[in-house]
């Protein structure tokens, strides 16, 4: 990662120029062990930017070193001395700041990365075991046209024909179930909010925004339904490809149209194709549990 270079203050470079001749002139030992110190700071180049009034004060206190009297000294020295050492705990703290920022971003990277690829890998699963379903139903429909000319061979081929397909389809379910756990945490993972409430019944997939995803009354969502829409539209973009219905409701004439318009503006805004959309407001009184739904189309 590359660091901008700090510009270093006038005054800082003008102190610095005149440290070096005071050392070198100094009869105490120490300026010329702490001036070595800052200096070693300085060639550094992850850390020749950090920490720069800290090391301007260290500076000074050299200075003020390099110029004491004998009586003042040793209180000189150990103010110098501890400017020095505040120097390079700071430098430390930030490095290692520093640091932990590099690694949170690439932990954050690799996690999005992983849920990618579980995703991938189960919608892959899925779309195997919808075509292994369908040979299987085409192999099972096969058997039974011919085993229509005796009633027994018809009524065992039947049987089998019921056991295989409840089996395929709980299979089938699973999967799809499994996919949409992976989308859904994935969707969350890359959006930085959380989904609201989904569930599954004969409608498909819903989504159920809870009653403060809207003022009282109002039809423009609120900050925390704002981000759920946004974790929403990851979500269809993600696998979901089919088209999706939008009831929005409120007692109030309008009001349930206005939501739905404002919940489909923000799936919009966040990337879902508009003609995937369907809109319907309901004259009906919102709950605390429901004030709008997208619903999914299995």
């Amino acid at each position: 990662m590359k660091v901008a270079a700090l510009r270093i203050p006038p005054l800082l470079l003008a102190i610095g120029l005149a440290l070096s001749p005071l050392a070198g002139a100094a009869e105490d030992p120490a300026v010329a062990q702490l001036t070595q110190r800052l200096m070693a700071i300085q060639a550094n180049p992850d850390a020749s930017e950090l920490a720069a009034y800290e090391r301007l004060q260290a500076q000074q206190a050299i200075a003020a070193l390099a110029n004491a009297k004998r009586r003042d000294l040793d209180q000189a020295r150990y103010l110098a001395d501890r400017r020095v050492e505040i120097a390079e705990t700071s430098v430390r703290a930030a490095l290692a700041k520093r640091e932990v920022a590099t690694l949170e971003r690439t932990r954050s990277d690799l996690l999005i990365e992983a849920s990618r690829r579980d995703a991938q890998r189960a919608r892959q699963e899925s779309e195997r075991l919808r075509v292994q379903a369908q040979i299987q139903a085409e192999e099972s429909e096969r058997l039974r046209l011919a085993a229509e000319t005796e009633a027994l061979a018809r009524q065992d081929a039947e049987t089998a024909l019921t056991s295989v397909a409840g089996k395929q389809t709980a299979r089938l379910s699973a999967a799809q179930q499994n996919a949409a756990k992976l989308a859904r945490e994935e969707a969350e993972l890359v959006s930085g909010n959380k989904l609201p409430g989904s569930k599954f019944d004969s409608r498909g997939e819903v989504f159920t925004f809870a009653g403060d995803a809207f003022a009282s009354g109002k039809g423009a969502l609120s900050g925390g339904a704002k981000g759920q829409a946004k974790a929403l539209a990851e979500y269809l973009n993600i696998g979901k490809k089919g088209r999706v219905r939008i009831e929005a409701y409120d007692a109030a004439a309008g009001v349930g149209q206005q939501r739905a318009e404002a919940l489909r503006d923000a799936l919009v805004g966040a990337g879902v194709s508009a003609s995937r959309l369907q809109v319907s407001g309901k004259k009906a009184a919102a709950t605390k549990a429901r004030s709008a739904e997208v619903i999914i189309a299995p």
